[in-house]
């Protein structure tokens, strides 16, 4: 054991020496060690201290199984998922009975709230809530059924994940005629042409990472082309489509809904969007559906008379009479440039990443007075990632990963995750990663700003976890934040990727070394709203979808996923996808990620950033005081308080609606 790299006692681990065969010694070594510090508190009923050790063990044991999540997700093999696939039921098994364990919770239970500090007390009540909903009343049978649910759940969301990588990886299409790419920017079929050398093949190479079958849907002018890429991505690891059957999740969808259900009922629940809002701002379903179906209700009748504009303009300009989903992309983009004068991939060669991240970490020194330096011979585990040091007046606070590139090996999308929390005397640290697409030859990567927006998204949730300044983990950072509020910090900072200024320092084009000029600028925000109304309501759409098939999910009902996106969409939805979209095979966000019941999150957050930020836009505004402000009422903040009394104590009042329609470009 001293010679495995999960174990070593070093400040930042050794990725490139931890091998798959390490991973399941030194799970059963930091669960045997987590299990005997949780002995051994449940043996000092009342003491204060408890909270805070008990936080340092999760601590010890988060580091090993958050190494080796986090290498799944972005250098994964098949001997590592196969690593983890083992490991992944013995830590589930181990927190099940953590959580059922009556001696520990009965002795938190005893301490005397009032001899906590208050950040202690916010955290003994999150801790016994935890508890109880991890099913510590349980007795006898109930509470074994229970554990041996819960570890299920982990493996199927597990394969699901797995399955979803498998089929992104499995699809690709070669293209040996570059007459097929005609109209896809210059840089994506580099990117294409690079991808195919990389698999040994002639000519261009398009695949379902992100970067690839996007600029196929927004740029390609062959019809053919795009709609054989779309019903690629949008059966993947379905029954349908080029790979029908051959990773289906379909079946793991049912039995994780039957699980969730079963496992709502065991704790006295009537379905898991209960289960889920136990421990979030929002009161229960019904507040939840209320608010989504409202939003869907407002952008639905702009939303199907900008589909019909967009359908009148691809008929007349480019001769497609029945506009199909794998058009809208295309149309959009043609029918922006139309209206507005406005090229994104002429905008992407404005956008070098290397600028835009000096501006942004120039934007992060303005709001909350915080330097990043870039730091050296620091391990990672891919030659692309790069290691920065936060300071604040003169000291280092914390620290970031950053891995920024789409390749193989490497989960899709964009996220934010904690390496390490603040504790006393150690510093943060968080992973920021992407999937953008790759430099090639010598040149710069340069992104679009999609790309820019997700990259500002992704740093403000690094930020909530960075710039904290609670020294308890589990309620430091984005712990214990509600989940319904965790985006309030990402989204809000999305908002400062339009201002013209950050645009400006953001920006030098890859030929000329020129800022975006002032009239491009305008263009992009006389385009920002554009067609927004139909990207609230698909939105609403997979909020909805989520909320209402979890409430159906109730007690033993298994719903037909696809009855019950049906509903919604007749309800929301204004384009009419063909039978054969199976979207949810591939929806990870709640079947296996954090979002199960709550992918309302983002637009009940949104609502909250959308308010937040409309004070930097008031013409009295002072930025380095509301930065600060924000810093100090919300960043720093974490889970000590609710985000209500995080969000009011910034922004003097509760929060408003209309600033989050206006940001739609729909009146309230």
């Amino acid at each position: 054991m001293s010679n495995n790299p999960l174990l070593a006692a070093t400040d930042l681990p050794d990725f490139a020496a931890i091998r798959p065969e390490h991973v399941v010694p030194a799970v059963e070594a930091a669960i045997a060690a987590h299990a005997g510090a949780m002995k051994a508190l449940a043996e000092r009923p009342g003491d204060p201290a408890l909270l805070a050790e008990k936080d340092g063990a999760d601590v010890a044991i988060s580091r090993v199984w958050g190494v080796v999540s986090h290498l799944v997700m972005v250098a994964t093999t098949a001997e590592l998922r196969e690593a983890h696939g083992a490991a992944q039921p013995l830590i589930d098994a181990h927190f099940s009975a953590v959580g059922q364990d009556k001696a520990l919770y009965q002795a938190l239970k005893a301490i005397d709230p009032q001899a906590l500090p208050e950040n202690e007390r916010r955290a003994l009540r999150l801790a016994l809530q935890d508890f109880e909903l991890s099913g510590v009343a349980l007795e006898g049978a109930a509470a074994k059924e229970f554990a041996a649910n819960r570890i299920e759940m982990g493996r199927l969301s597990t394969e699901f994940s797995n399955a979803v990588l498998d089929a992104t990886e499995a699809w690709t299409l070669e293209i040996s005629d570059e007459a097929r790419l005609a109209g896809i920017p210059e840089a994506d079929r580099a990117g294409m042409q690079a991808a195919a050398q990389r698999a040994g093949k002639e000519g261009w190479l398009v695949t379902l990472h992100a970067p690839s079958v996007m600029a196929v849907l927004s740029h390609a002018e062959d019809r053919a082309l795009r709609e054989e890429a779309y019903r690629a991505w949008n059966t993947r690891a379905s029954d349908q489509g080029p790979n029908a059957g051959r990773f289906d999740n379909g079946p793991r969808i049912a039995e994780i809904l039957a699980r969730r259900g079963q496992a709502a009922l065991a704790l006295g629940f009537e379905d898991p969007v209960a289960v889920s809002l136990a421990a979030k701002m929002a009161r229960d379903g019904a507040e939840v559906d209320a608010f989504l179906a409202s939003l869907g209700a407002a952008a639905r009748p702009q939303a199907a008379r900008d589909l019909a504009s967009l359908a009148q303009f691809a008929r007349g300009e480019l001769g497609i009479e029945d506009l199909r989903p794998w058009d809208v992309g295309f149309a959009s983009e043609r029918m922006r440039r139309k209206l507005h004068d406005l090229d994104t991939s002429e905008i992407r060669r404005y956008l070098p990443l290397p600028r835009v991240m000096e501006a942004l970490f120039g934007l992060v020194r303005e709001l909350f007075g915080v330097e990043f330096r870039a730091a050296q011979g620091v391990p990672v585990w891919h030659d692309d990632v790069r290691y920065f040091t936060l300071h604040r007046d003169g000291h280092e606070v914390a620290s970031l990963y950053v891995d920024f590139f789409a390749r193989e090996g490497k989960r899709g999308g964009a996220w934010m995750d904690s390496a390490r929390p603040r504790q006393h005397g150690i510093t943060p640290v968080a992973y920021l990663v992407t999937n953008f697409a790759p430099p090639v030859g010598d040149a710069p990567a340069t992104i679009t700003h999609n790309d820019m927006v997700t990259l500002f998204h992704e740093m403000g949730h690094c930020l909530h976890h960075l710039l904290g300044e609670v020294d308890l983990p589990s309620v430091g950072g984005i712990a214990g934040v509600e989940w319904d509020a965790v985006e309030l910090p990402s989204q809000f900072l999305e908002n400062f990727a339009w201002e013209p200024a950050t645009l400006k320092a953001a920006s030098a084009h890859e030929e000329s070394g020129e800022a975006l000029p002032d009239a491009m600028i305008a263009r992009m925000l006389g385009a920002r709203k554009f067609l927004g109304a139909m990207g609230l309501v698909r939105q609403a759409e997979f909020a909805l979808f989520d909320l209402r098939l979890h409430r159906a999910a109730g007690g033993d009902n298994t719903p037909d996923y696809r009855d019950i996106l049906a509903q919604v969409r007749a309800e929301v939805a204004v384009i009419d996808y063909p039978e054969w979209h199976r979207f949810p095979t591939s929806f990870s966000h709640i079947f296996a990620g954090g979002y199960a019941a709550g992918y309302y999150s983002y637009l009940w957050a949104e609502r909250l950033s959308a308010d937040a930020y409309a004070a930097f836009e008031e013409e009295s505004a002072n930025r380095a005081e509301l930065g600060e402000r924000f810093r100090a009422e919300v960043l720093s903040r974490g889970g000590t308080r609710p985000a209500i009394e995080n969000f009011t104590a910034f922004r003097g009042r509760e929060p408003e609606n209309e600033p989050l329609l206006e940001s739609w470009g729909i009146a309230a």
